[in-house]
């Protein structure tokens, strides 16, 4: 695999620390602050629709902007928006700081999925863009826990610090690593706005936004979980937390090659284990190792679907697919604030601290019908080539010229 594929895992380490650290430090912001833990929830949804405007906004804006170049630019308003973070005096700042920090954070992934497959044969392309991914994923082992537990001990503002500091390092290897890669001679916003159209991409980025939401639903709550009802003690939060991160490398492992050999079954699949881990866990989380089996699994399903929902709409879009990639990532973090937002409401309506996990097998149902849906039409054979091959049937044969010799 080509070097600059570490530096867009090293900038996507960054990126999943700062935008997965907030479930295991809501508990300590909400002290610190003098607000609820759901109320703090709110601080995840405003990251995801941060995600949600910046991606089509920062790709559009983009759209003739080289991709080194692009991507240096979406690492350092990252980069400001965890400062601001860190500095925010209030709630209201930090949650615009939050905001700000999640703006570049789709048009990032969307870019750097594109720049991945051009770096690879093409039978290759769905493993290296997850590869990059590995990085969102090492985060929740490594930078997530070592975060929440440097916010547990020196205050939340230092985790953030530290992130600003990661977010700089991620600059200095995209800038040594990354070749150039111009943009398309072809490609404008209105190609890319063309190709966002496409029927095909439109449901593939609602199977994201219904199929992912029920792991933000659980995730987002997973530290108040870990004390109030499996009962572990708080000082277990960053194992849990990094339990969840070894099942999505796992997950991302596995989801690149089963991608590129077999894409649908690998959705399809990965789906239906979703809603079948996240019924199954309000009765078995009880059960301490029950529990942790069934965090890793969460894990592993959920993050399995990423690779080949990213590969359907960027195959889809064909030659102006990096519009369609950030949307995804605009698709996923829609689905981080609806999934945290019906985790709370659950949580908040007094069905306790399992509940997020039961409503949110619900939209991974729907997202399972969704793909299978979308699957069907796009077997189904258009019109116009119903129409060509009728008349192709319906032609006489040609009839062969006779020669003088007959």
């Amino acid at each position: 695999m080509p070097l600059a594929l570490l530096a867009l895992a090293v900038s996507a380490f960054g990126i999943g620390t700062t935008e997965f650290v907030m479930m295991g430090l809501l508990p300590n912001v909400a002290d610190d602050l003098g607000t609820s833990v759901p109320t703090a929830g709110h601080l995840v949804s405003a990251y995801a629709i941060g995600v949600v405007l910046g991606a089509p906004l920062l790709t559009g804006l983009g759209s003739r902007v080289p991709r080194k170049r692009m991507l240096l630019l979406l690492m350092a308003l990252f980069t400001v928006g965890n400062l601001a973070s860190a500095l925010a005096p209030d709630f209201g700042l930090l949650l615009a700081g939050r905001f700000l920090a999640g703006l570049p954070h789709g048009a990032f992934f969307g870019v750097g999925a594109v720049v991945a497959a051009r770096l690879v044969p093409e039978g290759r392309r769905a493993r290296a863009v997850a590869t990059m991914f590995l990085g969102l994923t090492v985060a929740n082992i490594v930078g997530v826990p070592a975060a929440t537990l440097l916010g547990q001990h020196l205050g939340w503002r230092a985790t953030f610090l530290v992130v600003t500091v990661i977010g700089l390092c991620a600059m200095a290897a995209l800038a040594r690593l990354v070749p150039r890669i111009p943009v398309e001679a072809h490609q404008n916003i209105r190609h890319e706005l063309r190709a966002l159209g496409n029927r095909q991409v439109l449901l593939g980025l609602l199977t994201a936004v219904f199929g992912f939401a029920g792991v933000f639903a659980v995730y987002s709550y997973l530290s108040a979980m870990t004390t109030k009802a499996m009962g572990f003690g708080e000082s277990s939060v960053t194992l849990v937390l990094a339990l969840f991160g070894i099942g999505m490398t796992l997950g991302a492992l596995a989801a690149g090659p089963l991608t590129d050999r077999a894409l649908r079954p690998t959705l399809y699949g990965s789906l239906g284990a979703l809603a079948v881990v996240l019924a199954v866990f309000p009765f078995a989380v009880h059960v301490r190792w029950a529990a942790l089996v069934l965090v890793v699994l969460l894990g592993g399903v959920g993050f399995m679907t990423t690779t080949p929902l990213q590969m359907l709409v960027m195959n889809k879009a064909k030659d102006a697919p990096t519009l369609a990639s950030a949307s995804n990532h605009s698709a996923f973090n829609l689905a981080n604030a609806g999934g945290a937002w019906l985790g709370g409401a659950a949580i908040a309506a007094g069905w306790g601290w399992t509940s997020p996990a039961l409503v949110g097998a619900v939209p991974a149902v729907i997202g399972l019908a969704v793909a299978v849906t979308e699957g069907l039409l796009d077997r189904a054979p258009s019109p116009s080539r119903v129409i060509a091959s009728a008349d192709a049937a319906t032609r006489p044969a040609p009839v062969a010229s006779r020669t003088s010799g007959d």
